[in-house]
């Protein structure tokens, strides 16, 4: 039987903390990935107010390369029977501006921290995750841009995302799938709270339902909760 510890990154709030929350619950180890220790130690004792086993936080920055290798050899030293990475932690970008007012350098940043810095942090993780047989799950929103809602600089990290996943499933260097919760109410988007929005206690344990399925969902893009087009 695999072993079940799992490294949420941005796990101190929102849906990552959901994730965590209800990923612990099911028996899971947890490792909170966050960049600041308050809140992590914060999150960690709410956790462990539920009875979840949490083994400790990791200091990730995603836009830092370094800080990224560091966290991978903490990980490595310190939870050797790591069986799963869900790569959370992303920024927003400005979505409150079209493409046209768009900055460059906000462009930059986010692919920077959304694409780069998953990738970096799952390629660091990637020799101990096959040891461990492990799985990688991304947290994401659809490639295909919707008339909806389509802030660029951020539709455009997660699509880099999309990608990576999907060139990773096909060269089988580790079962990977990506899981696009739907409209959810987090700090990502000022708390927006619309028709058809979910909170981050029914997407946590949705995703956790999901993880624990049993099935193989490699190079999987799977939606909790689509985007319903109008008509």
């Amino acid at each position: 039987m695999k072993g079940k510890t799992v490294l949420v990154t941005g796990a101190n709030k929102g849906i990552g903390f959901g994730i965590a929350k209800h990923l612990g619950l099911n028996g899971w180890q947890v490792i909170i990935g966050a960049r600041d220790e308050q809140r992590a130690t914060k999150a960690i004792d709410q956790l462990k107010a539920q009875g979840i086993e949490v083994l400790g936080w990791v200091n990730i920055e995603l836009k830092d390369g370094e800080c990224i290798q560091r966290a991978a050899s903490e990980v490595g030293q310190r939870f050797p029977h790591l069986t799963l990475l869900v790569n959370n932690a992303g920024i927003p970008g400005d979505m409150s501006v079209d493409s046209a007012h768009t900055e460059v350098s906000v462009i930059r940043e986010t692919l920077e921290v959304n694409f780069v810095g998953t990738f970096a942090l799952t390629k660091a993780l990637l020799p101990l995750l096959q040891k461990n047989e492990g799985r990688v799950v991304n947290i994401t929103v659809p490639s295909e841009i919707s008339p909806y809602w389509h802030p660029l600089a951020y539709v455009a990290s997660k699509a880099a995302q999309n990608a990576m996943m999907g060139v990773m499933a096909i060269e089988n260097a580790v079962e990977i799938f990506a899981v696009h919760p739907g409209p959810t109410t987090t700090d990502l988007n000022g708390n927006m709270a619309l028709p058809g929005f979910h909170d981050t206690e029914t997407v946590g344990r949705k995703v956790a339902e999901l993880i624990d399925d049993g099935q193989n969902h490699q190079g999987e893009f799977i939606e909790l909760y689509p985007i319903v087009k109008e008509h």
